[in-house]
């Protein structure tokens, strides 16, 4: 039943997405970051839908009669320019049997959120994205959540089967990236029936982030939850909602979670830590020895034997710095670091541009809330090798987009100042200076 509903659903929208590519694209990206297609049993579980729906949505955008805009921005020269660079440093990997592998899905991740800046010009579409956004990982956030208080927490909460949120911590790390965004949906909803289901799914989606153990998720979670009370609007109701979710994770959680959440500081007789600053040393010691790093895939047994302190405890990187450290090198890095930093700044231009509009506040918040989602990501992440993970790169596409929107309603000169003024109050004089009579 599964399979037939998917394959009636893709393909039923086959049509749409060559008349409008920007549908493709949310497409895309539904599958890109739900991947519901695991979520069956049969034929549907390993059908190329992404890579049909891919080409079809590039080949309606080479004929839609729709703008397709690509904005110059600090933000999309960055991204253009880090997808080179990991490209060189592909063809000077240490392990040139497989670096080409998760060079092509990382590719194809880059080339998509591209070609969704491109066609999505319109504020309806955007807002489309974001609940695309909210409830792609939402769904994952109600139904785990609900699976670790019926479980009292006894059972980690794993994501869908062949995607990078597949194990646990790392859905973990993407639950914490998604609740601003859902939060940000339920600031926006006028029912409040739907309010009220937007901040089930935020709260349940916490308790499904502690359902996994992840201890870097659990510090990027209280980061988060942090700047989303001091970013929201209503900060009574948001304190609220956070007050009680606390006490919730514990009074679910067992004792033995309680015990690894304050192991934290006890990494050096931690074995888990131990490997991870192995795999650290491992990441310095080759980008040092290598310009352009160990290219994709470098975190590998055969390579720790050369280059880590300790050659037989392997571990993935964990940590989204030095896993790009480690793969392209102290350059690559820096792109990565210059590209987030970038995008902070597109956001806090964006609030800035917004304040006095009381008809953009959606679009404040909106870049409000990506700034709590990025935070959670850079303290988490800190801990997780999630460095390519399609969602922070969608965070950065629904930015752009909004700037996009913002310079074509001319609230925005590209990417610098606010150029439009609130209008006065109707009841508020005008009062004529001598010079403008003269002008007139």
């Amino acid at each position: 039943m599964r399979d037939i509903l998917m394959f009636c659903i893709i393909f039923g929208l086959v049509p749409l997405m060559l008349k409008r590519p920007a549908i493709g694209a949310l497409v895309f990206m539904w599958m890109s970051i739900m991947n519901p297609h695991r979520l069956a049993y049969g034929p549907a579980y390993d059908f190329p839908f992404a890579a049909m729906i891919a080409v079809i949505t590039l080949v309606g955008a080479l004929f839609t009669k729709e703008p397709r805009k690509y904005p110059l921005t600090p933000v999309t020269a960055l991204l253009i320019i880090f997808a080179l660079w990991t490209t060189l440093t592909s063809f000077f990997g240490l392990m040139p049997d497989i670096v080409w592998l998760e060079w092509n899905r990382v590719m194809k991740t880059l080339f998509m959120v591209g070609l969704t800046i491109m066609l999505i010009n319109t504020e309806k579409d955007l807002k489309k994205l974001v609940w695309i956004l909210g409830l792609s990982l939402g769904f994952y956030g109600f139904k785990g959540g609900l699976f670790t208080i019926a479980s009292g927490g006894s059972y980690r909460v794993w994501g869908p089967d062949g995607s990078y949120i597949y194990e646990n911590n790392s859905l973990a790390l993407a639950l914490i990236m998604a609740v601003p965004i859902i939060w940000y949906l339920r600031l926006q909803a006028e029912q409040r029936w739907l309010k009220h289901s937007l901040e089930a799914i935020a709260v349940l989606s916490v308790i499904s982030a502690a359902g996994s153990y992840s201890r870097g998720a659990a510090l990027g979670g209280a980061a988060m939850m942090g700047l989303l009370w001091l970013k929201s609007r209503n900060k009574l109701s948001t304190g609220l909602v956070l007050l009680l979710t606390i006490p919730i994770v514990l009074l679910v959680m067992p004792e033995q979670w309680a015990e690894r959440m304050t192991s934290i500081g006890n990494y050096k007789t931690d074995e888990s830590a131990l490997g991870r600053i192995n795999a650290w040393y491992f990441a310095i010691e080759v980008a040092t020895q290598h310009f352009f790093g160990g290219g994709f895939l470098a975190f590998h047994p055969q390579l720790f034997t050369t280059y880590a302190p300790i050659p037989w405890d392997f571990h993935a990187a964990h940590s989204i710095y030095f896993q790009v450290l480690g793969e392209h090198g102290y350059v690559g890095l820096g792109l990565f670091l210059a590209l987030i930093f970038a995008t902070w700044r597109m956001a806090s231009r964006t609030i800035k541009a917004c304040r006095n509009h009381a008809e953009l506040k959606w679009a404040s918040d909106l870049a409000a809330m990506c700034q709590v989602s990025l935070v959670g990501y850079l303290i988490g992440g800190a801990f997780l090798s999630l460095a390519y993970y399609d969602y922070l790169y969608y965070i950065m596409a629904a930015l752009v987009i909004t700037e996009k929107i913002l310079v074509d309603k001319k609230v925005l000169i590209r990417g610098k100042v606010p150029v439009v003024r609130p209008t006065p109050p109707k009841d508020r004089p005008v009062i004529l200076k001598p010079e403008n009579l003269h002008a007139r």
